[in-house]
């Protein structure tokens, strides 16, 4: 019988048995959501993510988490009202204070200008840590056991690819944010440069409405891996069987930011199609649908905050709240396998809208998107725009063999992106 998160924190000792690091950060994991949903149902009105922790994570090397850790620190940001967005382990920390030879040895004290030793940076005291989890895969050639760098093997063609076994490894890092550290007094110039660029931002047209150009331009020229036709009318949703996304014209909304966020909570469902990353099933039971109601409503927040914009829960998913705490609370994998299918859904619309808004920035409205568009009527989970369009990316090919796709025919028209009530906006 599966362990739920609620026997797994009763049989919690500081010295667990059989509790594994990734297991332990799952819980950690669970509660910070929990408590996000909570808050939510006590004022679904509110964003998922607050204008004042909209910033994506990063490391001190400027390095941004992966989806799944940037929605936990993030919401650990809000939560704590931390000013910055950079994190770093203990170690990391104390590696500030020292000068490193070329091989990255610790060699001596920092010292200012004048010769003096530089204030200590160091953690607070009491303060935690918030657990990150980081995948590594290793790479073994099946016949000879030789090992290449995961890099290297994403490189070779499908035939070498064969040549070798992958296996994935999960490792878990404690990491504090640097609002946890005495930085801000000990290098207050530093800290300052991190407090700004938390900061999200919002582009706004010239009638002072929220703008996307990428996501115009998706519209417009129909850039992304579906048709999306804002269409006077209350309803939003993605059609599984027509394959197309509708939604309200902008001028509906109250804002450019609602438009924005609310349309990318339907990006996200048509990225789950059978036919792409293949969440939503043929049949989908209510648990089913609501899970993935959730994945749809952290993808949105989390590339609105990349925007600097903020997502609230849609009026149709705040009936959810009740039930997505119910798992969280039951089920240990929930967390884990949601906050997975978040972070390969985000990376699918961030991927295109970037591949758009660098043409855009490049050549203008005007430019050529011929390839951006071919290759996004393609099954391309990873989108490359360096990719011409004849050209399928390795990972696509894949991810393909590892995810049979059903005919169309077999997938009903139930949406995914509407239940038994039409979807609707409260503007």
């Amino acid at each position: 019988m599966k362990p739920t998160i609620t026997t797994m924190r009763k049989n919690y000792t500081p010295n667990p048995d059989g509790l594994s690091a990734e297991d332990r950060a799952l819980n950690v994991f669970a509660d910070i959501m929990i408590d996000k949903i909570k808050n939510l149902q006590q004022d679904w009105k509110q964003p998922w993510i607050s204008p004042g922790a909209a910033q994506l994570p990063r490391n001190l090397n400027g390095r941004n988490y992966n989806g799944m850790n940037s929605i936990i620190l993030m919401f650990m940001q809000e939560k704590n009202n931390w000013q910055t967005s950079r994190y770093a382990t203990f170690d990391r920390i104390t590696d500030m204070n020292y000068a490193k030879d070329k091989d990255g040895k610790r060699q001596h004290l920092l010292t200012d200008k004048d010769g003096n030793k530089l204030p200590f940076v160091r953690i607070n005291k009491g303060e935690k840590s918030t657990p990150v989890m980081i995948t590594t895969f290793t790479c073994v050639h099946k016949q000879t056991n030789e090992r290449i760098k995961y890099d290297d093997y994403k490189q070779l063609d499908a035939k070498e690819r064969n040549e070798f076994s992958v296996f994935p490894k999960q490792h878990v890092y404690n990491v504090f944010n640097v609002d946890q550290t005495n930085l801000k007094d000990a290098r207050p110039e530093l800290y300052e440069t991190y407090r700004k660029e938390a900061k999200g931002t919002l582009e706004l047209s010239d009638k002072g409405m929220a703008s996307l150009p990428e996501i115009d331009a998706m519209i417009a020229k129909d850039l992304y891996v579906c048709p999306i036709k804002p269409t006077a009318g209350n309803d939003a949703y993605y059609s599984v069987a027509r394959d197309e996304i509708i939604i309200p014209e902008k001028a509906q909304f109250i804002d450019g930011e609602s438009f924005y966020s609310n349309l990318l909570h339907e990006m996200s469902h048509a990225s789950g199609s059978p036919n792409r990353l293949n969440r939503i099933k043929p049949t989908q039971d209510r648990a089913s649908y609501s899970r993935e109601e959730l994945v749809a409503e952290l993808t949105a927040a989390l590339v609105s905050s990349r925007y600097g914009m903020a997502k609230h829960v849609k009026s149709d998913s705040a009936a959810y709240l009740k039930s997505w705490l119910g798992s969280l609370n039951e089920d240990p994998e929930f967390i884990k396998t949601t906050l997975n299918d978040v972070k390969r859904s985000a990376s699918f619309i961030t991927q295109r809208m970037e591949a758009v808004g660098e043409r855009l920035r490049r050549d203008g409205w005007n430019a050529d998107f011929t390839d951006i568009r071919e290759q996004n009527k393609t099954f391309t989970p990873l989108f490359r725009s360096d990719v011409k369009s004849a050209t399928v990316s390795q990972e696509a090919a894949e991810s393909r063999q590892e995810q049979p796709v059903k005919a169309e025919s077999q997938v009903l028209e139930a949406v995914s992106a509407k239940s038994a009530e039409q979807a609707r906006f409260h503007r």
